[in-house]
Formats: C-alpha cells, sequence, structure tokens
C-alpha cells in the first residue's frame, strides 16, 4: 500500500482537475448544440466560480493546514474524524431539506411562478440550509 504524501496528494489533484475540465469541455460543446438562449455564459460563469473556491481551498490546506478552517478540512477530506462527521451531518440535512424544497418548487412552477426565479431561491435556500447547518453543528461540537 502506498503512503499518502503531499506530492502524491498534489498529483491526485491534478487529475481530478483534468477529468473535471474535459467533463466541462463536453458540456459546453452539448450545450452549445442543444441549449436555449444564453445557458452557457452561466454555465462557464458559475464554473469558474466553484473552480476558483474549490481550487482556493486546496491551495489553503496544502500550503497551511493549520491555518484552513474547519469546513475546508472537512471538504477537502484533509482533517479529522470530528470534521468529517460535521460535514456529513451537515449535508444530510441539506439533504432532508431539498426533498420538500424541490417539491414546492414543481409546484410553484406549475402554478406558471417564473422557473428561473423557483430554482433560484431553491439553489439558495439550500445553500443557506448547508452553511446555518455547518455552522449549528461545529457550534454544538
Amino acid at each position: 500500500m502506498q503512503t499518502d504524501t503531499p506530492a502524491r496528494r498534489k498529483v491526485v489533484a491534478l487529475g481530478i482537475l483534468a477529468v473535471i475540465l474535459v467533463l466541462m469541455a463536453v458540456v459546453v460543446v452539448l450545450l452549445r448544440q442543444h441549449a436555449p438562449g444564453n445557458m452557457i455564459p452561466g454555465f462557464l460563469v458559475g464554473l469558474g466560480i466553484g473552480m476558483a473556491a474549490a481550487l482556493g481551498m486546496a491551495w489553503r490546506v496544502l500550503r497551511r493546514p493549520d491555518r484552513a478552517s474547519t469546513f475546508e478540512r472537512a471538504w477537502t477530506q484533509t482533517g479529522d474524524e470530528r470534521e468529517d462527521a460535521l460535514l456529513t451531518r451537515a449535508l444530510a440535512v441539506v439533504g432532508l431539506v431539498s426533498l420538500p424544497s424541490v417539491g414546492v418548487a414543481t409546484l410553484a412552477i406549475g402554478f406558471g411562478a417564473e422557473a428561473p426565479m423557483v430554482m433560484t431561491l431553491l439553489m439558495g435556500a439550500l445553500a443557506v440550509t448547508g452553511v446555518s447547518s455547518f455552522a449549528v453543528f461545529n457550534h454544538r461540537s
């Protein structure tokens, strides 16, 4: 069995990044052929924000693990069991909240609400749920 060294972690991280970029290129090509309107710019902006956040977390965890936040260590799976349990519990709460939220969003769209607005509110509500549940669980433990 190989030891988990920082160099090996960097190689794995770069491999994951390469796979993500290849998949995103395929998605952009498919969106160009089949998606309506301005979906590609929105996708690319979201991708850029997500990649910047992920790279920022990875950089902080690899460069100064002692200064990384509890969430960063849990998300990058470099933390201890407590931090992993915090993230698992917070994501479980998001999963529980998402089921009725998606149902309400589906009904709202069915009754004539604009789909982009409903989906934006749904994503925002789930993000707030994740952040607040992580903060509450972190404070309690």
